[in-house]
């Protein structure tokens, strides 16, 4: 549960969030048709073939075969991070991924991202994986990327659209997958690298990596400090990732542990007068809270002639406090949470008759657990949940990259709370069992175009925070459950791409916060019928010899489908979103690469009846980084939001629970390699 007064003053958010269906009776094959590849390569974006690294793309949960790229799937490269300027994962998300996101509540840099279009639940309709570990939790709050070390991330692979039949609940908007360096044989490398700016912008990284003949082990720690752009919303940084792993050509084993430690100072909300007249202030000058994480996480990989086998057991404890002041009064809290996963999966490859054959099989096991201290509620919570899910692709037709897939999941979750207080809304047992499945196709009619189609359904349950109040007492809201539907063409080839899309989703009681239930003071229910329905572009494209031009433009409509507010625009979703970047790679060591992101407008985040006058302004932001190389040395110029727009994303009530964004900043940093 949520603070009351905190409740009403950012509706549905808790401090934990600023810190950021039976199976059917089918085989897979049997219910089947869907998805589409890029025609021979994957999206991987900036270069000609020949100059592009190599980058290994996760598919079904498994290492790609060449023939079976992740379908429709956008590529973010290392060089790319790089050479944008991307501080952290959430950021490179955003600026090369064309991903929406709203500025985080706490001053960090963690963003709400959001996956076609679904406002202030965005971070619980999609899954972030790390390296088959999921980081998404049974609570409201933002996968905390930052914490994840850049200079480890050989890539990110983001996945629009229905993803249940792999990666579980909460995968309707999409999957961002991130995917670490893997060991090369006898190799070292090494990176330290500073960074200092406006705002009191200060941070430090050190990295290191060995490889010996079967044994890789690395390290990085990170320390950033920032006092933001607002009163009283400074954020400290630490954190540590090392690891060590054994591989060969069957296959790898490893461990790797990841600490973090977050401490924010929390400014709070504005109304719009207030924002006009200031929008650094801060009326909560006393609010602070701090996040600390812990993760360890087991993992291998064997190839047994046609079969591959991989495993990921991982445990993470998090402890989040906070304390608002109220009338000069403090109210502590604390949540402790302990989240244990094991994801053992199998993968069979085979030819027949001619034909390259792909079956997956997996079970998913996770157990959450926390316990609340805090004076205003006392309710511990649990979630075990236990799935079984099988994927078969296969590739029909090499001449066109004809293939043809389908999947099914089921997924059962027992989910308790207990809150010994006589007032508690927060006490229940539930048993529920999901069901998603998905039908994929694609072909190459034509030489470098593809076409594909998809079909599904996905499902999210509510989590342990959205149970805690609900507009009747002790009874869990309905699971939320969607259609999906998808068909995508994709014309080009490494060097130069375009893929278009278009979109449906529709749900059936979507979890959402809706302020004028519960007599006005709002709750989280099930929406009436809801739809998001849409069209995407995505373009890569060298346009000269050391110039590359890439974009993606979003545009969404959600709106209600029945009941009273039948055709309505839901809150906090930008009907059109557009990112685009121009980069410059010249031979002589230097580069430059500049961004623009435009966000249209959106409705306030209590408009439900879209009565509110007036909508959050749209608004467009600039960023820039011009670089050059001194041997193992690299200095770089960096500008965030360079025009200095005043702006915010974030919008809890008409015309006011305003979180404005940063203002320009300007950093410069130092980067030593060895």
């Amino acid at each position: 549960m949520t603070h009351p007064a905190f409740r009403r003053a950012a509706p549905r958010m808790s401090f934990r969030a600023s810190l950021s269906r039976s199976m059917p009776a089918a085989t897979p094959l049997a219910l089947a048709a869907a998805i589409a590849a890029c025609h021979g390569a994957p999206a991987l974006a900036q270069s000609a073939a020949a100059e592009m690294p190599s980058i290994v793309v996760t598919g079904a949960r498994f290492d790609s075969d060449p023939a079976l790229t992740p379908i429709g799937a956008t590529i973010i490269t290392a060089d790319q991070i790089r050479r944008a300027g991307a501080g952290d994962v959430n950021a490179a998300i955003r600026k090369i991924g064309g991903v929406y996101g709203r500025q985080s509540l706490d001053g960090g840099p963690d963003f709400s991202l959001d996956l076609r279009g679904f406002g202030t639940n965005s971070s619980q309709n999609m899954v972030v994986v790390l390296d088959g570990v999921r980081l998404s939790d049974n609570e409201l709050a933002n996968a905390t990327l930052s914490t994840i070390p850049i200079d480890s991330v050989d890539h990110i692979e983001i996945t629009r659209g229905g993803s249940s039949v792999l990666y579980g609940e909460g995968a309707t908007g999409g999957i961002i997958n991130i995917v670490s360096k893997r060991p090369d044989r006898q190799s070292g490398r090494g990176t330290v690298y500073v960074e200092a700016g406006q705002l009191g912008q200060r941070e430090g990284r050190a990295s290191a990596a060995r490889t010996w003949d079967g044994l890789a082990v690395d390290a990085t720690v990170d320390a950033l400090h920032t006092d933001n752009y607002r009163d009283n919303n400074a954020f400290k940084q630490y954190n540590f990732s090392g690891g060590a792993q054994w591989f060969s050509k069957e296959g790898r084993a490893g461990v790797r542990v990841e600490t973090a430690r977050q401490d924010q100072r929390l400014a709070g909300a504005l109304t719009e007068a207030q924002y006009q007249a200031d929008p650094r202030q801060t009326l909560t000058p006393d609010d602070f809270g701090s996040l600390n994480t812990s993760r360890v996480t087991g993992f291998v990989e064997r190839h047994i002639g046609s079969v591959d086998v991989a495993a990921e057991l991982s445990q993470r404890d998090k402890t989040a406090r906070a304390s608002y002041f109220f009338g000069g009064v403090a109210s502590p809290s604390q949540y402790n949470s302990k989240q244990t996963q094991f994801s053992p999966r199998l993968r069979q490859t085979s030819d027949i008759g001619g034909m390259l054959n792909e079956v997956v099989a997996g079970i998913d096991l996770q157990r959450w657990e926390r316990e609340t201290v805090a004076s205003f509620s006392q309710a511990d919570a649990t979630q075990h949940s236990k799935a079984l899910y099988a994927r078969d692709e296969i590739r029909f037709d090499a001449a066109h990259n004809g293939r043809l897939s389908a999947g099914v999941r089921r997924e059962i979750f027992d989910k308790d709370s207990f809150d010994p207080a006589p007032s508690s809304t927060a006490t229940y047992h539930i048993n529920q069992a999901l069901n998603a499945w998905d039908l994929q196709a694609s072909y190459a009619p034509l030489s470098r175009l593809d076409v594909y189609a998809k079909a599904g359904q996905s499902y999210r349950l509510p989590n342990a925070d959205e149970n805690g109040y609900t507009p009747q007492a002790n009874v869990p809201l309905a699971p939320q459950v969607s259609h999906d539907v998808e068909l995508g063409a994709s014309y080009g080839d490494v060097a130069q791409k375009i893929t278009a899309r278009v979109f449906r989703h529709q749900l059936h009681n979507e979890i959402f916060y809706d302020p004028t239930a519960n007599g006005g003071y709002g709750a989280n229910t099930n929406l009436d019928p809801t739809k998001r329905q849409g069209f995407e572009l995505d373009a890569d494209l060298r346009v000269a010899a050391n110039w590359n031009v890439s974009g993606h433009y979003q545009h969404v409509q959600a709106t209600f489908t029945q009941g009273p507010n039948a055709g309505r625009e839901l809150v906090l979703v930008p009907k059109n979103v557009l990112t685009a970047r121009l980069s410059w790679t010249p031979a002589d060591g230097q580069s430059a690469d500049i961004g623009a992101q435009w966000a249209d407008r959106q409705r306030y985040g209590s408009d439900f009846d879209n009565s509110c006058a007036g909508q959050m302004p749209s608004f467009t932001t600039f960023d820039g980084r011009y670089a050059r190389k001194f041997g193992q040395w690299e200095l770089a110029l960096i500008g965030l939001n360079l025009a200095d727009k005043q702006y915010f994303s974030e919008a809890y009530a008409c015309k006011g629970g305003i979180y404005p964004s940063n203002g320009r900043q300007m950093k410069v940093s130092a980067r030593y390699d060895f």
